[in-house]
């Protein structure tokens, strides 16, 4: 397919969560070997500024590694300075600092040739009731998107967004609202990275929304990972859903995007690299699936109806 396989790089390194570490340290540079033997690697996502640096130090290592970058992940929740909210933090600094980030990400993401951002608002929304106000943080966060937008018209700003964590409810949780944002920045430059995982914790049926955002031409960019709905875990790709996931990949091709997929998979157990050699693998098998039941098929299901005819074709095509 014309799509393109991206390493989130902060999947090779230290993974953590409150009771265990899963996965050992590795720097910047070692991440970027790991990378460079991975079958199947198109490209890699770093992170702003924990991987390049605030100036731009770890750039030439970049550059040097031959990778392809196929966008720069802007890290707005990591520093202390951002424990109150970063585009919507009520200090007026801190907000310009959250900016002056996702500038300086656009910048070196021009430079890499890579024209595209993308940033999780996961510091940004509320906790409990009254917690904030609301109309104070929507506003500024359209100012802010505005501004960012138009420091460089030519490289995209793609919104993840995610229903909670690190805020109990995120400023943008879902793609109709993500949407809708904007459309009330109005830059045609500014879109939405859908995270499969996230479409899940949202309750959202991802195959749905990746299809509306295409069709508004907002769909900048693709997460791809699993989860049980109740949190995101951030699993291999299929590993619960697997019909959602493949009908999020049937919509994905049949509709024509051909822009990069990124996958945000942790293991718990066994090996980061062969977790994500193994996950371009299935995205692989999956598609294979998908030819075997062929898009004659596929449509006669959807035109049908049928439920119970539908499911026993789908599970007869596993056989």
């Amino acid at each position: 397919m014309a799509t393109r396989n991206s390493i989130l790089l902060g999947t090779l390194g230290k993974y953590s969560d409150r009771f265990h570490t899963y996965q050992p340290s590795r720097s910047f540079a070692e991440r970027l070997e790991i990378s460079k033997n991975t079958p199947r690697t198109d490209g890699v996502e770093p992170v702003y500024p924990q991987d390049l640096g605030h100036e731009g130090e770890n750039v030439g290592l970049m550059r040097d590694s031959g990778l392809t970058v196929s966008a720069v992940n802007v890290n707005l929740k990591g520093e202390d300075v951002f424990r109150a909210g970063s585009f919507t933090n009520p200090d007026e600094g801190v907000r310009k600092r959250a900016i002056d980030y996702m500038k300086r990400a656009m910048d070196i993401s021009a430079d890499f040739g890579a024209n595209m951002i993308s940033v999780c608002p996961l510091i940004d929304g509320c906790d409990h009731a009254f917690h904030v106000n609301h109309i104070d943080q929507w506003r500024w966060s359209i100012e802010a998107f505005e501004e960012v937008a138009s420091h460089n018209k030519g490289v995209k700003v793609s919104i993840e967004y995610k229903a909670y964590e690190v805020r109990n409810r995120i400023i943008l949780p879902s793609m109709g609202r993500t949407l809708h944002f904007c459309e009330r920045v109005g830059a045609n430059n500014v879109g939405v990275t859908m995270d499969l995982g996230h479409a899940l914790i949202e309750n959202e049926s991802p195959a749905a929304e990746l299809a509306i955002a295409f069709d508004a031409g907002r769909l900048f960019y693709v997460h791809f990972n699993d989860n049980n709905r109740q949190a995101d875990w951030d699993m291999p790709v299929a590993s619960v859903n697997l019909w959602d996931t493949l009908e999020t990949i049937h919509y994905m091709d049949s509709l024509g995007y051909d822009g990069w997929i990124a996958y945000d998979v942790f293991t718990r157990a066994g090996d980061g690299r062969e977790a994500i050699m193994h996950t371009f693998e299935t995205m692989d098998d999956l598609r294979a699936l998908l030819r075997k039941i062929s898009p004659e098929k596929i449509k006669s299901m959807i035109q049908s109806g049928n439920s119970a005819r539908t499911t026993r074709d789908l599970v007869r095509a596993l056989l």
